[in-house]
């Protein structure tokens, strides 16, 4: 229903579309309909079915919008405004507000000791981590005015608010786990897992900035170090340490970038006192 309301939606938007958008107008409500037709249609297969279904018409929905994006004329290319970043942003922030529900359910489902409420402290830092790490760096910058890098922009926002969420989820685990000497396995991995997406999503909504290339002497090793970060936060996740220490841990790996930007921004700054 909700597919077939916004292709209605971009139905009567496009009428007053100018000759270089009716292609692209027609092109993604003629998707979207179709999505709404087979997303009905998965309701009549069996349940373990479903499932896959939906992530097959996922990709298939997601590479039309790709393609109608890259085959656009060069005046019906979709522009990235400062109002669509700040939208982004917010989405953003939301799904960040997950880390603060996880944690707050985990902390609700049982008594709070002086352990369970460090486990909980230390899982806030760690959803901040998140949020530094895409503001910072990623958040509410221009990506480069060209189609490829415009669909890389838009795309890479989808693991990476996928990534916090599941973060968050994770959280109430950690939590409700904070007198254990290990953390659970689904446990580390969820949460570890997605701090390693996190870090690589980011780089890759940075890699469509304009910034990217301005700035190269931060970007370039920024990069090449949250890639290390992603590896040591899987090696985390197959230690499991007690949830104190894992979230401890998570915390300084997600500091890491944020030094070495600090650092670099330092070393410019007395560079050009010097000059």
């Amino acid at each position: 229903m909700l597919f077939a309301v916004l292709a209605l939606l971009w139905l009567l938007a496009a009428r007053g579309d100018r000759p270089e958008y009716r292609r692209p107008s027609r092109l993604f409500v003629t998707g979207t309909a179709a999505s709404a037709v087979l997303l009905a249609g998965t309701a009549l297969l069996p349940a373990s079915d479903r499932v896959p279904a939906w992530g097959l018409l996922d990709v298939a929905y997601l590479a039309g919008f790709a393609a109608v994006i890259l085959t656009a004329t060069p005046a019906a290319t979709l522009t990235v405004t400062d109002a669509l970043i700040e939208r982004f942003g917010l989405l953003t922030i939301i799904v960040l507000g997950e880390t603060l529900t996880g944690v707050v359910g985990g902390l609700a489902r049982a008594p709070v000791s002086g352990l369970t409420l460090a486990v909980g402290l230390v899982a806030v830092v760690v959803g901040f981590g998140t949020w530094w790490t895409y503001f910072d760096f990623a958040g509410h910058r221009h990506p480069r005015p060209v189609p490829a890098a415009t669909l890389q922009w838009m795309l890479s926002h989808l693991p990476l608010t996928a990534a916090i969420a599941a973060m968050g989820a994770a959280m109430v685990s950690l939590v409700d786990h904070a007198h254990d000497g290990r953390t659970p396995v689904p446990t580390a991995w969820v949460l570890c897992a997605g701090a390693a997406v996190v870090l690589c999503a980011t780089m890759l909504t940075a890699a469509s900035l304009q910034a990217w290339r301005r700035d190269r002497g931060l970007y370039r090793p920024l990069a090449r170090t949250c890639a290390a970060l992603a590896v040591a936060c899987l090696g985390l996740s197959a230690v499991r340490p007690a949830p104190l220490f894992l979230g401890l841990a998570l915390v300084v790996l997600l500091s890491i970038p944020w030094v070495l930007a600090v650092a670099h921004r330092l070393a410019d700054a007395a560079d050009s006192a010097t000059d």
